[in-house]
């Protein structure tokens, strides 16, 4: 099975190193087998749990969770549990804390829901909830939209990451708001990753290129005709777009610019 080469630079989140700059969520997969054959496939550098979903404790009464939980730990993955479903910072801090000792991990993706229709962040509570969960020793990956103010707001509270959407979750649309999203990234130099919204290769491939760090996505792949296929697509875009990113685009032009100098060629005139 082909695979995309390791970049040879990593990612750093909290102090720790990624080769990957790719994340997977667990939901929504035609069967765990599909699940982890795309895990194996793309090496990501953490698998997405929730708890409501997805608890160890409560897998003696579940054979299908049980399954699910052995997948897990057959993918030899780092795991990211999130505070999916709550809305308010009680709730946060409870699921966080369970989660903790659930998963035995200190990694948390924040999510506070704001509008249930799309899913919206709580912009207003998450610095708090944040706040509250770094102050309890997690290393916090909040859910974010690509407010600047919002994601600055963040990082004073003591956030090293930020996960701004591309799209509301599960729209596939890609980047809607490519200005803010590049304004996002130019401002604040911490690791950023894009989670929400991505459909197709080549979304993960642009917001790679304007820099954005790594990628989180579930829908996109879980939701495809072939996953494994889709998942393997979105490996190679992600490496692309970094590898673009280091190499400097050249600027855009007003003008069309021959690529092959005029000097030294002949000029033949016809009478």
């Amino acid at each position: 099975m082909n695979t995309p080469d390791p970049l040879p630079d990593t990612m750093v989140l909290y102090g720790e190193h990624f080769d990957s700059r790719m994340m997977l969520g667990t939901s929504r997969y035609p069967s765990p087998e599909i699940l982890l054959a795309c895990v194996k496939a793309t090496r990501p550098a953490f698998l997405t749990v929730s708890l409501r979903r997805q608890m160890p404790h409560a897998l003696s009464t579940e054979p299908q969770g049980n399954s699910f939980w052995a997948l897990l730990k057959d993918a030899k993955t780092p795991l990211l549990p999130n505070t999916a479903g709550c809305h308010s910072v009680s709730e946060v801090v409870a699921t966080a804390q369970m989660a903790r000792e659930v998963f035995e991990t200190d990694w948390i993706k924040l999510e506070i829901i704001g509008d249930d229709y799309t899913l919206q962040p709580d912009t207003l509570q998450l610095p708090q909830a944040a706040k509250s969960l770094i102050d309890l020793g997690f290393k916090v990956l909040p859910y974010c939209t690509e407010d600047l103010v919002l994601c600055q707001k963040l990082l004073d509270v003591g956030c090293q990451a930020v996960m701004p959407w591309a799209a509301p979750i599960g729209t596939g649309k890609g980047p809607i708001n490519p200005y803010a999203m590049q304004s996002l990234r130019d401002r604040l130099k911490v690791p950023m990753i894009v989670d929400a919204g991505l459909g197709v290769p080549s979304h993960a491939c642009q917001v790679m290129e304007w820099g954005f760090d790594a990628v989180l996505l579930n829908t996109a792949v879980a939701l495809a005709q072939n996953p494994l296929d889709m998942a393997k697509a979105f490996a190679h875009a992600v490496n692309a777009g970094r590898l673009a990113f280091k190499s400097g685009a050249m600027q855009p032009q007003d003008k069309a610019q021959a690529s092959t100098p005029l000097m030294g060629t002949p000029f033949w005139h016809q009478s």
